[in-house]
This record gives structure tokens, sequence and C-alpha cells, in this order.
């Protein structure tokens, strides 16, 4: 039987990773990534990063909502969004910038490709 509903949590290791060596700009961000379902193009989870800064480049949809931290995103057009817990965006295919993480920072997402 197909699971139909499932929670979100950061239970079990996470997968470990980072941002590639050509995307880092400062620091050494350290990413864990709870995934819950990743079917049909559709991935959501949980992830958190330590502090850095790293060159970013969407080409599919993300949702997400921060449950803890400090993070700036900075637009490649000069714009500048600071989030913090309790906050929502999207970004959208075609977004580029710079992902800085100020204070360790966990997020619930919804990626869509």
């Amino acid at each position: 039987m197909t699971m139909l509903i499932y929670q979100l949590d950061q239970s079990g290791d996470g997968e470990v990773g980072g941002p590639a060596p050509d995307r880092l700009i400062a620091g050494d961000p350290v990413f864990t990534t709870w995934n819950v379902e990743d079917r049909d193009g559709l991935y959501c989870g949980i992830w958190r990063s330590t502090p850095g800064r790293w060159r970013i480049s969407y080409d599919e949809w993300e949702y997400c909502r921060i449950l803890s931290g400090r993070s700036v995103i900075h637009g490649s057009d000069g714009s500048r969004l600071e989030v913090g817990p309790g906050d929502s965006f999207v970004l959208r295919p075609g977004y580029t910038g710079e992902w800085e993480v100020v204070e360790t920072t966990v997020k619930e997402y919804v990626v869509r490709v």
C-alpha cells in the first residue's frame, strides 16, 4: 500500500553535504537533509545548514518555510530577502543569486521539478 501522508521530521542521521566548491563564497557550510518523498518530480523534507555563503541557481520551483535560524537571500538583480523563523517564500525557476546563512538555519521545503 502506498503511503499518502508523510510527516516531516529530523529523525535519523539525514544526508550530509554542502555546496559545490565552485559555488562556495564564504565559510564552510554543512548541509543536512531529511528527504521525505521524491516521486513524480516532487521532493520535500527538512534541510539544515550551518553558516556560510554560496551561489544559487534554480531550475525548479521551491517553497520554503524557515523553522529556525537566520539567512539572507541575495538576488542577482540586487534584491535582498532576510528570513527567519516563520517566514515563507517561493523561489522560481531561473532565480539566481547567493544564499547566506547567518545563523544555522532549518527549513521545510517542497521542490517541484
